[in-house]
């Protein structure tokens, strides 16, 4: 689904179609709040989600993985569960690298994968257990802030600093999962991530309504060994937000001569990627994706496309060091 520009307003005007829709949203809202009022599975190690308020991509995959980083670093074992998005086994499986697809397991399970052990189940309590039985000390819930199955002891909420909340309002009349107040209540951190422009952005439109610790992210690009300055690019994307990627390589210096934003998690079909081949060899321009594209696509095409890894760059990480100490994670 391609969001409706009036969801971008600010929450000062909405658009009229917000309002049209706002006992939809109000039906919206309230199926939520009774959904995630049920009690979930307690495990018997602590349970960290890292969810979102908005529908769609925020960054919770790059979250995610810089968490898996510091609980590492710091002698933890953690385990990701997932419920695979767009795979079509329901689990609980573990992620194999060597032996599933995104068609089996969905894209960022297998980016997250080459990290630390992550598990796909359509039922993320069976998901957990796994993962408990499996040696996990700490578990990650990959998205599922609005899924009660799982008790949370940490819940980490992430925004796109730019895009905020967009309009403020709830699905259909806006892109939220739930007023961002009732999100809060239930959250214990926010990571807003976006560059200076968009933090500051950010503060203005929406602190008065942030009740957590926020703490200021940023993704930054790993080096690839290719010069991008000046290099012609065609770049294509199927995230959440296509446009940060191709403003990425902009920012690097690439020449860009053609970019496709494709819908999150398309699949990358031969048809598809024989096109955009074509096209770049018109252009004399080099294939560039992302790297939870790059795990889509088709095996002829691996070594044609360059990949441009990010990874989240966290200001200060002692509020979520805090957190985590709380739960005997120092």
């Amino acid at each position: 689904m391609k969001a409706p520009l009036f969801w971008s307003n600010s929450q000062d005007t909405p658009g009229w179609q917000a309002h049209l829709l706002a006992p939809l949203s109000a039906l919206y809202a309230r199926a939520t709040a009774r959904r995630v009022a049920r009690s979930g599975y307690k495990a018997g190690v602590p349970v960290i989600c890292i969810g979102n308020i908005n529908a769609g991509g925020t960054g919770k995959t790059p979250t995610t993985i810089a968490l898996v980083q510091r609980l590492i670093e710091r002698g933890h074992t953690p385990h990701v569960v997932s419920r695979g998005y767009g795979g079509r086994l329901e689990g609980p499986v573990r992620v194999d690298e060597r032996q599933h697809s995104a068609d089996d397991v969905g894209d960022e399970p297998l980016l997250i994968a080459a990290f630390t052990p992550v598990w796909v189940a359509k039922n993320r309590a069976a998901g957990v257990r796994q993962a408990e039985a499996a040696g996990a000390d700490v578990i990650l819930l990959d998205d599922g802030m609005q899924n009660p199955s799982v008790a949370k002891d940490l819940t980490v909420i992430v925004v796109d600093a730019w895009r905020g909340f967009g309009n403020g309002r709830v699905i259909p009349g806006g892109p939220l999962r739930e007023p961002v107040a009732a999100g809060m209540a239930r959250g214990d951190i926010l990571i807003s991530i976006g560059d200076r422009r968009g933090q500051d952005r950010f503060e203005s439109n929406w602190a008065g309504l942030v009740s957590v610790p926020r703490v200021e992210a940023t993704l930054k690009p790993l080096p690839t060994g290719l010069e991008w300055r000046g290099q012609k690019v065609m770049a294509f994307a199927g995230i959440g937000h296509p446009e940060k990627f191709f403003q990425t390589l902009s920012g690097l210096g690439a020449d860009l001569l053609r970019t496709e934003a494709l819908k999150d998690h398309q699949p990358l079909s031969i048809p598809l990627m024989k096109r955009l081949e074509v096209e770049a060899l018109a252009l004399g321009a080099q294939m560039v994706t992302t790297e939870k594209d790059a795990v889509r696509l088709p095996r002829a095409f691996r070594m044609k496309v360059v990949t441009l890894p990010v990874r989240l760059e966290i200001t200060d990480w002692s509020p979520i060091d805090d957190r985590l100490g709380r739960l005997g994670l120092d």
